[in-house]
């Protein structure tokens, strides 16, 4: 490829980072379907906070566009596809972003272009589902008329330290030559450089399992926290005491939220059973882990029931909804979880998250939340729950915000053990 003009489809937590970050080096343009996205990220600011106003507004001074309509990428000779592959309610995968968006590439697509998908899936997904639908669409043959590879996304929502230039990437390629190609675009504007995997499904396996093993991890630690509090012991002491030794992995029990842990290990296991194999950690963990918001709330009624106070009608503050700390997303929180199992005993519920969209929120677990801490700080409650570990909740009189006799429960463990009740 003599001159390299990249589109990256989809803009969201992912895709935006990296087409900024191409931008320094290429021609690059950024394709959404929704418009008001598109329109915001053009006027120089990104609602997910992923990247920072000041470099979106240099990016767009120097070339950088966004756009919805699929005429202003035909141009394009080097597509990545960044779109989300979230599960049903069912916990089955669900492919529909990934088709459509392979069908935007086949409208497109050129001879002697290339595609790469970002997007987590099982392996075998790029050549068996996505390219035949680039191949139908386009009626270019793969292989011989256009190529692909395979980088697997590895964006950590909210992280400012390991942003999308100093993340050591995966690459891939359906031929040897692609396979160079792509891991020398990849390279050209990455700090700390590549893996080039031997094949796609390589590639697309070794992201899968990044997470599914995180999820075992913390799966561990979250029935060791069950079991150490029925029996009175403190876990995160406990895991202290551990870490002293050289090759303990010290990782602490929480909820397991978010668009990556909490839904790429249901990829595989989906798969695994297609070839007969029955992943039994794997779901276990899942099912352990996607019950821990239930369980935080069970361990708060149980100490409200303890210290004498009504769990009928009893006024909650919960502090945080995002999945994780200071960062906007709440994709797949638990959150929500410990919400709706309190919900059973009592509507006098205020959720408190400065960095939480409040419209966002209701739109897709209808609860409401406030953003104003003047909204809390002068009242008392029955029970306060630190549920995210905010930066913005650090300088909280938390203490003064519950009732005498309240209950103070810590799913994070951040807070002096001398001022809560409870944690896990």
């Amino acid at each position: 490829m003599d001159k390299i003009k990249i589109c990256v489809i989809g803009l969201g937590y992912v895709g935006l980072p990296l087409a900024r970050l191409f931008s320094t080096k290429y021609e690059t343009i950024g394709f959404d379907m929704n418009r008001a996205r598109v329109d915001a990220l053009m006027q120089g600011h990104d609602s997910t906070l992923e990247v920072p106003d000041n470099l979106l507004q240099e990016a767009i001074k120097n070339g950088f566009t966004c756009s919805s309509d699929i005429e202003e990428i035909r141009d394009c000779n080097f597509y990545i596809v960044a779109v989300p592959t979230p599960v049903d309610v069912n916990n089955r995968p669900d492919l529909t972003p990934l088709i459509g968006a392979s069908t935007t590439v086949g409208k497109v697509i050129s001879k002697g272009d290339i595609v790469v998908y970002e997007s987590t899936v099982y392996p075998g997904v790029t050549e068996e589902e996505c390219l035949p639908v680039v191949e139908a669409v386009s009626k270019l043959k793969f292989n011989i008329d256009f190529f692909a590879g395979y980088s697997p996304e590895r964006i950590n929502p909210g992280d400012k330290e390991h942003t999308v230039e100093k993340i050591k990437k995966v690459t891939s390629g359906s031929t040897p030559e692609v396979a160079n190609i792509v891991d020398n675009v990849y390279n050209s504007v990455l700090i700390n450089g590549t893996h080039k995997a031997s094949s796609i499904k390589v590639a697309e396996a070794s992201k899968i399992i990044e997470n599914s093993q995180r999820d075992v991890n913390i799966a561990f630690m979250n029935e060791i926290a069950k079991i150490f509090n029925a029996m009175g012991i403190d876990t995160l002491d406990v895991i202290e005491a551990a870490a002293s030794k050289w090759n303990f992995i010290k990782l602490k029990p929480g909820l397991v939220g978010g668009h990556c842990i909490s839904v790429d290990p249901y990829y595989l296991i989906q798969k695994a059973q297609v070839y007969g194999v029955l992943p039994r950690i794997m779901s276990a963990a899942r099912r352990l882990n996607d019950g821990m918001g239930e369980y935080v709330a069970s361990q708060v009624i149980k100490l409200m029931n303890k210290k004498g106070v009504l769990v009928k009608d009893a006024d909650i503050l919960i502090l945080g909804v995002t999945f994780k700390e200071n960062c906007p997303d709440i994709r797949n929180t638990k959150v929500t979880d410990i919400y709706a199992t309190l919900k059973e005993y009592t509507s006098n519920i205020t959720v408190y998250d400065p960095w939480a969209d409040a419209s966002a929120v209701v739109r897709e677990y209808g609860i409401g939340i406030v953003n104003n801490r003047d909204s809390i700080i002068s009242r008392k409650f029955d029970v306060v729950i630190q549920a995210v570990s905010h930066k913005a909740f650090a300088d909280m009189d938390i203490k003064n915000l519950v009732r005498e006799n309240g209950v103070i429960y810590d799913v994070k463990g951040t807070l002096p053990v001398e001022m809560i009740d409870g944690r896990l």
